[in-house]
């Protein structure tokens, strides 16, 4: 076995990039961290996330420490700053993308049994606060990341990174995987109905 390097790494991404054409895109509101900032623009661009909703004091992806993080990543992505996190999520919807927060909370559900196709923007929020409830109010549902462990939450770009992963899964399970194997439905989705 070796690793896969230049042009063979570029065929791979680019036939699962076109396995999957389900839309994705995170709404950051109020992170403090520009490191996370730059971690959370590298997933989306690994994850081919289209656009990144910054709002409230979120720094900028041209920040010294998000482009440290995110590597020149940025690139690859549509960024835009809103002044408030009402008017990111009303953008966000107006783009067609189904708006889900990520936190814990008491009506949360699961994030693998949530429908996360065909275009979902997660909300991430502040490191220590979580998501506002002015933001939870607005979303179209709220999932959480079920942990095992003694510790009770991720990192926000850790969290984000699982989302991805969920929404791009739930995708492959509904249009079948570049490689031929099965990726799986969420818990209580009829993929018949697709």
């Amino acid at each position: 076995m070796k690793q896969l390097r230049g042009t063979e790494l570029k065929r791979l991404h680019r036939s699962w990039r076109r396995g999957n054409e389900f839309r994705l895109a995170m709404i950051l509101e109020n992170l403090q961290s520009p490191f996370n900032v730059g971690s959370v623009v590298r997933t989306g661009a690994a994850m081919g996330a289209e656009k990144l909703y910054l709002t409230g004091d979120t720094p900028s992806v041209r920040s010294s420490g998000a482009q440290k993080a995110a590597m020149g990543t940025d690139k690859y992505l549509k960024v835009e700053h809103f002044p408030t996190v009402t008017e990111a999520i009303a953008a966000a919807k107006a783009d067609g993308f189904k708006v889900v927060g990520l936190e814990l909370a008491d009506e949360a559900v699961p994030m693998f049994a949530a429908e996360l196709t065909p275009a979902v923007a997660f909300v991430l929020g502040h490191e220590d606060r979580g998501v506002t409830a002015e933001a939870l109010g607005l979303c179209d549902q709220v999932v959480f990341v079920p942990q095992l462990g003694r510790v009770g939450s991720l990192n926000v770009s850790a969290a984000a990174t699982v989302a991805c992963y969920e929404a791009r899964r739930q995708g492959y399970a509904l249009t079948g995987t570049p490689d031929g194997s099965d990726a799986g439905g969420p818990e209580g989705l009829d993929l018949d109905d697709e």
